[in-house]
């Protein structure tokens, strides 16, 4: 069998470890490592490629893909696939493959962790007493977990982590996914209900959606307005699913009481951003799946992905999968 060409774009400066080319080359996979810099790099390199391999952010643009007949596969190692065209690789018979399983515990944990540090003041508190200040009661909580209303917009891999994690403080759970039946919603222990009833019941509301042309601007001010004005925002997706100028809006006027941020639009976030100003917001660089075997993790899906394809076997993890592949492959 001809070995899968496989073009491993690099554009952040991430080195392919030695037992990934080892354990793809033993897999049937002929690995290419091209530092891409520019779009005639990117061409040249993945001309001839069967699978397009990114890792971090380099794009691949519709039309960047009209020019690489021979590619059916891309392969981004992340959870998210917004630097990739999905809907016109499916119009190309091209899977789109990522690695979410890799971090989704890490980014469920992070989430987590965000509305905790909002709800118990965690940031002012360790910053007064850094200060010099004792301040117990300056900083009344305005928020307690118990019976109180947690949403979910989108239900995917990590928004089904956080929800059973977060069963056990005994709150109520909702969750709003278009793409699920409502029986998947209920089998764990979730309420399916429409974006409408979530925001406006939700106490806390964390969005697991990926960036679309669907979800972009997902939660704008129409939707910041109907949320109650104590609720918190978490974010641990991407920063473009949120209009940022609108939450700053919200944030300052009270349309809500509270945010919790580890992405945004754009990034890295500016210095001049009023939400570095903000005492009720909570901010992380875009960190929520790291953690120390996060990297492994990724390395190692991304190669059992492609050893798959090279065996002719569907991958685990497809963005598209409806799409009718260049290539025969086993369900």
């Amino acid at each position: 069998m001809k070995p899968l060409t496989v073009v491993y774009v690099e554009a952040d400066g991430v080195p392919v470890p030695s037992w990934v080319e080892q354990d793809l080359q033993q897999g049937g996979v002929d690995l290419r490592i091209q530092p891409c810099t520019s779009e005639e790099e990117l061409l040249g390199a993945a001309a001839d490629a069967d699978v397009v391999w990114l890792y971090g952010n380099p794009v691949i643009t519709a039309e960047r893909l009209k020019k690489l007949p021979r590619c059916g596969a891309i392969l981004r190692t992340g959870s998210g696939f917004d630097n990739v065209p999905v809907e016109a690789a499916t119009r190309q018979g091209v899977i789109v493959v990522h690695t979410p399983t890799a971090v989704f515990d890490e980014v469920a944990d992070h989430t987590i962790g965000l509305l905790f540090a909002v709800i118990r003041r965690i940031v002012p508190h360790d910053r007064a007493l850094r200060e010099g200040r004792w301040e117990r009661r300056e900083h009344i909580h305005r928020w307690h977990l118990r019976g109180n209303t947690l949403g979910l917009i989108g239900f995917g891999r990590i928004a089904r982590s956080v929800a059973r994690k977060m069963q056990g403080f005994k709150l109520r759970i909702l969750a709003c996914d278009p793409l699920l039946q409502p029986e998947v919603i209920r089998a764990e222990g979730v309420r399916p209900v429409e974006m409408e009833s979530l925001l406006s019941q939700s106490d806390f509301v964390s969005l697991h959606t990926p960036l679309s042309s669907g979800t972009r601007h997902l939660i704008g001010e129409t939707q910041l307005r109907s949320m109650k004005p104590e609720s918190v925002l978490i974010n641990t997706c991407r920063g473009p699913v949120v209009d940022e100028r609108a939450l700053i809006r919200a944030l300052q006027e009270g349309w809500i009481a509270a945010a919790g941020l580890d992405v945004f639009e754009p990034e890295p976030l500016a210095p001049t951003s009023p939400l570095l100003e903000m005492e009720n917001v909570v901010l992380t660089p875009h960190v929520a799946g790291c953690s120390d075997i996060s990297k492994d993790s990724f390395w190692r899906l991304s190669v059992d992905t492609l050893i798959r394809l090279a065996e002719g076997r569907w991958p685990d993890a497809c963005a598209n999968p409806g799409v009718t592949p260049k290539w025969s492959l086993r369900r």
